[in-house]
């Protein structure tokens, strides 16, 4: 959730989903200071309450249900309350949000954020779920609460059409935005402090505007006081070794990809209509790790989709040990209306879901913990992003590797990038000691 604590005419966002929402609620921000409203993380106090939705998954849908459910005692205690539902929850569902909940006044999805401004204005219900075309074009305000690390977007919807995902009826068919416009985001970010920046788009790989996605990174590569470039998502498909070259040639570029298998299984894979086979996948995995020595690779997992068998998922666990992936984001499959996986027959009962899910979990962590337990003794380059929040006494930051390491506080300050001796790795996160530059790494 995207929390701010300001004072005067407030707003409240809350924020559902991934990186990409996180960034969309941003811009929302952005806009609505510009509106004369301050932000709040108190939804009793705002005068206008913001969802911005995502319904990838299950879960993320039946957590805003609930949030919404809550405004009607609030807007009972002030009827001058504003509620607003954005996102792909909103793009799916339109009108029938308001006939279903009359307390929302404003909804819109993705593609129609940049008309924040204009709904709040009229003061009456507006619904704004249509295509828009120079989304990509628009330039919007964005208020971004951490100094050093900033997402971009740099396209906006997807082409791709897998079976499972409702993106494309969400946020429309692809839109490159301008590599200018992206270039002088970055410069005025890096004029500002920030020291590193994340490029959004569904598929990074296929970005195409006046230069492609390799151009582009080289373009960004050369901003002064930019530090790091990451990216997300990469689909495997559209992997180029032109794409592998920039992360082992550029050096902002960091040595990061985030590559979704979903999984082992080639059958299952060409049901997900994801364009690639297993072997394919692995052959790019393969040279990524054999062109970038220490490169870390992330990526997705979807067990239980439909028709999915023993040997599916045994794939899918050959997998995780063949590539030893730095860490995975994985679910159980969710059908989600609209897509043709909702009506595919052979559904998998949910308690082996269940299982499976255990299982490859259960995995990860081994591998996870093993990975992190080679960097042990050696020096890593940390972003210094701040106090840790689990323990204020020491500070945070994060390897090029994208690992959380966690230090006692030295003569450094956040958006530093400073040289930390690994002491001690968990799953999950780092413990290291800071050196000096002159000390001797042998």
């Amino acid at each position: 959730m995207l929390n701010f604590k300001m004072t005067a005419k407030k707003a409240y966002i809350h924020t559902f989903g991934c990186q990409m929402n996180m960034h969309d609620s941003e811009k929302m921000a952005g806009i609505l200071l510009n509106e004369g409203y301050t932000l709040t993380d108190a939804p009793q106090d705002a005068d206008l309450i913001v969802f911005n939705t995502c319904s990838i998954r299950q879960k993320a849908e039946q957590k805003f249900r609930s949030e919404l459910g809550r405004t009607k005692s609030l807007k009972k205690k002030n009827p001058f309350l504003r509620i607003a539902v954005a996102g792909c929850i909103a793009q799916q569902q339109g009108r029938g949000i308001i006939k279903n909940n009359p307390q929302v006044n404003y909804v819109f999805g993705p593609q129609n954020l940049q008309r924040l401004g204009d709904m709040i204005r009229t003061g009456e219900s507006v619904v704004l779920t249509e295509d828009n075309p120079e989304i990509s074009d628009s330039d919007l305000p964005v208020l971004r609460k951490d100094g050093i690390r900033a997402w971009v977007s740099i396209m906006y919807g997807c082409n791709n059409f897998c079976s499972y995902c409702v993106v494309p009826y969400t946020r429309g068919r692809e839109k490159s935005r301008p590599a200018r416009s992206i270039y002088e985001e970055i410069r005025k970010l890096a004029s500002a402090g920030f020291k590193e920046v994340t490029l959004l788009g569904q598929n990074v790989n296929s970005y195409k505007s006046e230069i492609d996605f390799g151009g582009l990174l080289k373009q960004i590569d050369a901003i002064e006081g930019i530090e790091r470039i990451r990216f997300v998502t990469s689909h495997p498909r559209d992997l180029s070794e032109d794409l592998m070259g920039c992360i082992k040639e550029l050096p902002k570029v960091c040595e990061h990809i985030h590559l979704p298998l979903q999984s082992g299984s080639s059958r299952i894979l060409k049901i997900m209509n994801r364009g690639y086979t297993y072997e394919d996948y692995m052959r790019k995995a393969d040279k990524l790790i054999k062109e970038i020595p220490g490169i870390a690779i992330t990526t997705d997992i979807i067990t239980g989709f439909p028709s999915e068998a023993v040997d599916d998922h045994a794939s899918t666990i050959t997998a995780l040990r063949a590539v030893e992936f730095d860490g995975i984001f994985a679910f159980k499959f969710s059908s989600r209306p609209g897509t043709k996986a909702a009506v595919m027959d052979e559904k998998v009962p949910d308690f082996v879901k269940s299982q499976r899910l255990a299982e490859i979990l259960k995995l990860q962590d081994e591998i996870t913990l093993k990975k992190n337990k080679a960097l042990e003794g050696t020096i890593q380059e940390v972003l210094i992003e701040g106090a840790s929040k689990a323990d204020k006494g020491k500070i945070t930051g994060r390897t090029r590797t994208n690992k959380i390491v966690n230090f006692s506080r030295g003569n450094v300050s956040p958006g530093q990038i400073a040289d930390v001796r690994i002491v001690k790795a968990m799953r999950h996160s780092l413990e290291g000691s800071l050196i000096s530059k002159d000390e001797d790494f042998q």
